[in-house]
């Protein structure tokens, strides 16, 4: 089996697979691409079982075959070459391949590709397209509130729910929760589902940079993403997510509104000075005056500041992780922020105040923590 191919092109879409392979393996031939040839047309695959990709490419070639090529050793290999045709030769008898460059030949061992394990087959799917800038913004606004606890994996991941009015994205760790939802996206077929984080890395990284619809087909326990010549196929989390909705609190009488860049920065300072392993920070809001404080008794650091704010609402004294907060507020896009409040025991809801997208709405709840009164 002999092809040729150009090495940045190569280079290209190995780079955008690459993500899916995982470090250590229980299988040793997932260390490998798995190449297979078919009337010209190069597939290129990469699993871990759990999720597999699949990118397509025009090469030269006269005959169909397959071969798994270690991973790594390619990589690195067409990354120290420049941009040149590279002829692979394969003897599918003992699985050596010859790559021949401008600069001469490098041999190397492959392993059968009948080994390499099978693409799951999606049968009795429902659909859904989206734009490919949409869907990178859902996941970069949910997935940093998934959480990581091994014991209750339904929360690792983002809860996908498709409606006949829109599609909403929820992530929460039982500190934090986000919900964000698109009304210009929408399916006849209602359906709930929770994808891993892992292939929703992969799919931020890559579809943030070009602006395509991206269909996503779903079953009981697998989604498929295919856009551009790129498939990804990755298994659900199984089990049911918790009900979000009840601990969103409904009747929060107290609005505060700031400037999002002036809090954030202000958080960043005073959590220098607050307590390491609880990144607690106050804030106490009288009229139209924000103080931000926190402080470290074991050292004796404190620290606060005072912002200005339009605050609706009685005086009221909160406290909130510092780190969470801030995690929020680099997700927002919105120049103002708008912060719901009840009670001092109760969550805080926080708003975009400025409408990017007319079609874009977003909530993220955060839960106080016990001041040291």
């Amino acid at each position: 089996m002999k092809f040729i191919v150009s090495s940045s092109a190569l280079l290209k879409k190995t780079q955008i697979i690459a993500g899916a392979l995982n470090t250590s393996n229980t299988l040793p031939i997932l260390d490998n691409f798995l190449f297979e040839i078919k009337d010209g047309e190069l597939s290129i695959t990469a699993s871990d079982l759990e999720t597999t990709m699949t990118t397509k490419m025009q090469v030269e070639a006269k005959e169909n075959g397959n071969i798994a090529i270690p991973a790594k050793l390619l990589t690195d290999t067409l990354k120290s070459l420049p941009d040149q045709p590279l002829t692979f030769s394969v003897n599918l008898e003992n699985f050596g391949i010859e790559i021949s460059s401008d600069f001469g030949k490098y041999k190397l061992t492959g392993f059968n590709g009948a080994d390499f394990p099978k693409s799951p087959e999606l049968e009795g799917t429902s659909s859904l397209t989206m734009n490919s800038i949409i869907l990178a913004n859902a996941i970069n606004k949910t997935i940093f509130a998934t959480g990581n606890d091994e014991l209750r994996p339904v929360m690792n991941g983002v809860f996908l729910e498709i409606n006949n009015d829109n599609v909403t994205f929820v992530a929460t760790d039982a500190h934090k929760l986000v919900k964000y939802t698109r009304t210009d996206v929408h399916s006849d077929q209602g359906a709930a589902f929770i994808l891993p984080k892992k292939p929703l890395n992969l799919l931020k990284n890559i579809l943030s940079s070009f602006d395509d619809e991206v269909t996503i087909e779903y079953n009981e326990t697998n989604a498929r993403f295919k856009f551009d010549e790129t498939i990804l196929i990755c298994r659900l989390i199984d089990g049911k997510y918790p009900n979000y909705q009840a601990v969103i609190p409904t009747e929060n009488p107290n609005k505060l509104t700031i400037d999002r860049v002036a809090l954030a920065n202000s958080i960043k300072r005073v959590s220098i000075f607050a307590n390491k392993s609880t990144h607690q920070i106050r804030l106490t809001i009288k009229g139209s005056e924000l103080v931000v404080s926190g402080e470290d008794l074991d050292f004796s650091n404190e620290a606060s500041e005072r912002l200005t704010c339009s605050y609706e609402g009685e005086d009221m004294e909160i406290g909130f992780n510092g780190k969470f907060l801030l995690e929020m507020l680099n997700n927002i896009d919105s120049e103002e922020i708008l912060i719901e409040l009840s009670a001092p025991n109760r969550a805080g809801l926080i708003f975009p105040v400025d409408k990017v997208d007319e079609n874009e709405q977003l909530l993220m709840l955060v839960m106080p923590v016990m001041l040291n009164s």
